[in-house]
């Protein structure tokens, strides 16, 4: 069921995505060659104690996954693109670092992600893949607005995507936030404009494009969990919360 949020709601909603936002901003800051993912975790962990909150990811049990999460925070590595499990792992210059983090504020939700390349070592390819989500990201907020159809939202991200030369997988993507952190509606980052749901003011979604160098397919870790290419491939990871309004689209967890 599609939950279209009022005006009140959407600014409730706030703080919860400024938490998010400030979150990954600190978990960016400490991501350094050397650092253990078990304590970029311990980090994200610490500030949602701080913070009064609540993580949506630590009990999360979906049919895709092998068990509980336990952990607060995905850091998915170099050939991990989702899901990430934190675990004991030091970071090596020049890893591609994806950090998904959602968490819940006064009993709302907020969800985003990033991605960034740790140390000095910066491989072209790797920065194009990361860059191409971002751009995939903005052109789909660009069009997030009231009158277009949810078909607009993904056939914006794959423009960007296919333009670039990457192919898009559509097994996961973005969905509907609000008191929980995965709702409806569904947001494929492929599609055709024009089609699906029309988008109304009061519709909260997590945009979400992710790519990987040299497919479209994944396979699942023997963790449970982290999902990977199945070429061994690189991958990215970038997504905000956005609110549908009567103008531009808020940007819930605008960094």
């Amino acid at each position: 069921m599609i939950e279209l949020k009022t005006p009140a709601e959407v600014e409730a909603m706030r703080p919860a995505g400024r938490f998010v936002a400030s979150v990954l901003t600190a978990l960016l800051e400490a991501a350094d060659v050397g650092v253990n993912l078990l304590d970029l975790d311990a980090l994200a962990h610490k500030m949602i104690r701080e913070a009064g909150g609540e993580s949506c990811y630590i009990d999360y049990h979906p049919s895709f996954g092998a068990s509980p999460f336990g952990k607060v925070l995905c850091t998915s590595v170099n050939d991990a693109v989702l899901h990430g499990l934190p675990h004991d792992y030091r970071l090596r210059d020049g890893d591609l670092l994806s950090l998904d983090f959602a968490a819940s504020i006064n009993g709302w939700v907020a969800d985003s992600a990033v991605s960034t390349i740790v140390g000095k070592h910066r491989d072209e390819q790797d920065q194009r893949v990361i860059d191409t989500t971002e751009e995939a990201l903005e052109a789909a907020i660009g069009v997030a607005k009231a009158g277009n159809k949810l078909g607009d939202i993904s056939a914006a991200i794959a423009q960007v995507c296919h333009g670039a030369g990457y192919a898009v997988n559509t097994q996961f993507g973005g969905h509907g936030v609000g008191r929980t952190m995965h709702g409806e509606p569904h947001v494929p980052n492929d599609g055709r404009a024009g089609r699906g749901l029309v988008l109304r003011p009061g519709l909260v979604i997590a945009i979400e494009p992710w790519l990987m160098r040299g497919t479209d397919q994944l396979y699942t870790d023997r963790d449970g969990w982290t999902l990977r290419s199945v070429d061994g491939s690189r991958g990215a990871h970038s997504e905000h919360t956005i609110a549908i309004t009567d103008g531009d689209p808020l940007v819930l967890t605008a960094r």
